[in-house]
């Protein structure tokens, strides 16, 4: 039977993008973390890692001879809560006020 005590925990996670120089070796990435999306043409890897073990992962991902560069998904950073932005009145007063003096 399962403990009802172990409650189901997010994991928090952050994207990277690998660059690489080929894409022979993308099994190799496998290992790092869960492989999203792969662009043949532009030659990158969009790669979900534990966010606990980002800078562990990118030094090891640096060390790999057909990596590139690794950037960092900031979208987990980023609020996105726009509802205050979204339908109030101080979004469209400015709309307002250039329909009366509109400038020709």
């Amino acid at each position: 039977m399962a403990d009802s005590s172990k409650a189901f925990e997010l994991q928090k996670r952050r994207g990277l993008v690998v660059w690489v120089y080929s894409l022979k070796q993308l099994k190799n990435l496998r290992r790092y973390g869960f492989v999203h999306y792969v662009s043949n043409k532009m030659k990158y890897v969009i790669l979900y890692i534990n966010e606990e073990d980002m800078q562990k992962t990118i030094d090891q991902l640096h060390r790999l001879h057909f990596v590139r560069d690794v950037d960092i998904s900031y979208r987990p950073d980023i609020d996105m809560s726009f509802g205050e932005k979204v339908g109030t009145e101080a979004a469209f007063q400015g709309s307002e006020n250039n329909e009366e003096n509109p400038t020709e």
